[in-house]
């Protein structure tokens, strides 16, 4: 027997040995409805057919509480996080989140390196890479609407002209914003406004016109089910869930761009996850080409160029993209300042 051979032959015997390769468990959490059915089409399912590797996809409703408390508990139930860009500032400077290292990223499908091809928007934190563009607008049910159909963020609050319940996600990012828009502050001065006390006062003194009129929910997906089933005549959405909504069941919506708040959601790691090597080989596939594009079918827009290309031209006038003159960015350094404040704040005017 060579030398050659002997290597070999050991070589197999230890592989038997070894047994075969064991795949692995990733724990992967989203807003689910139509977003996280598209998001499983397109990058879990593939990701789990071309590695093997398994993946438990669940829904939360967004924030940062319930990471906040698995990382202090030292208790990591998720690994692989969707969080809007609003909610991130927050989390990854209380180092709640991994940081995640540029160079893991592969270039584009049509070769353009990774940090030219990303949106500058989408790798501006260093603990998240982003996944798409959305925006926060209102929608209304023109079977049931009253008034004729509005059109801007002050007809939102006009209960005498659009009678009947408003639904609203129950916290305090953009219902801020929007309350200060409705009452007359322009777009670009609103985080100023919002930054002082009398500017606090004027947004919660603005929700106070509506208060007896407003349903609150916590999950996205609850949005068109209240427009659909009459709990609301208006209501606040990510723009995804209304257009999914309209096209996939046939619902008589409108969406309402007047004041839409637009930002992106990043793919992140929760801090100590023991699968973090895992959680990076899951975003790095994530977040190319193909798997962004895919967050079309339900009206986001994809945040590498590459993938912006592969959009079909009839869906382009459904992005939040289309519409970023009628909106205002979200601001997430102002929220990882100011958001637990207001947050103590707005709990104490829903108790009021």
């Amino acid at each position: 027997m060579t030398l050659r051979s002997a290597l070999i032959g050991s070589a197999a015997l230890l592989a038997m040995a070894a047994g075969p390769v064991v795949a692995q468990e990733l724990t992967a959490v989203s807003f689910g409805g139509a977003y996280g059915a598209a998001q499983k089409k397109h990058m879990i399912d593939p990701y789990i057919e071309a590695t093997g590797n398994k993946v438990l996809f669940e829904d939360y409703s967004g924030g940062i509480a319930e990471i906040k408390a698995q990382v202090e508990a030292n208790n990591i139930q998720w690994d692989v996080v969707d969080i809007e860009v609003i909610d991130l500032e927050r989390a990854c400077s209380e180092g709640l989140l991994e940081v995640i290292p540029r160079d893991i990223l592969p270039p584009g499908d049509d070769g353009t390196p990774a940090e030219e091809d990303f949106f500058p928007e989408a790798l501006a934190n260093e603990c998240g890479v982003g996944v798409i563009f959305w925006a926060i607008i209102y929608a209304y049910n023109t079977e049931t609407i009253g008034g004729g159909p509005p059109s801007t963020i002050a007809d939102f609050f006009d209960t005498e002209t659009f009678p009947g319940k408003r639904a609203l996600r129950k916290r305090p990012q953009v219902n801020l914003e929007w309350a200060l828009i409705a009452d007359g502050v322009a777009p670009d001065e609103v985080y100023d406004v919002l930054s002082t006390d009398e500017g606090q006062a004027r947004a919660f003194a603005k929700l106070d016109t509506v208060k007896d009129d407003l349903v609150w929910f916590d999950s996205w997906s609850q949005a068109p089910q209240l427009l659909n089933d009459g709990g609301a005549v208006m209501v606040q959405s990510a723009n995804g869930r209304i257009f999914g909504a309209i096209k996939d069941d046939g619902r008589p919506f409108e969406m309402v761009w007047d004041s839409n708040v637009f930002d992106l959601d990043v793919w992140a790691i929760v801090k100590g996850t023991p699968n973090k090597d895992l959680a990076l080989d899951f975003i790095k596939f994530a977040t190319n080409t193909k798997p962004l594009s895919g967050m079309q079918d339900v009206a986001y827009g994809p945040t590498r160029r590459s993938g912006a290309a592969l959009v079909d031209p009839a869906v382009t006038n459904d992005l939040p993209t289309a519409h970023i003159d009628k909106g205002i960015k979200a601001d997430g350094i102002f929220w990882a300042d100011f958001g637990e404040s207001l947050g103590e704040k707005f709990n104490e005017w829903l108790l009021q």
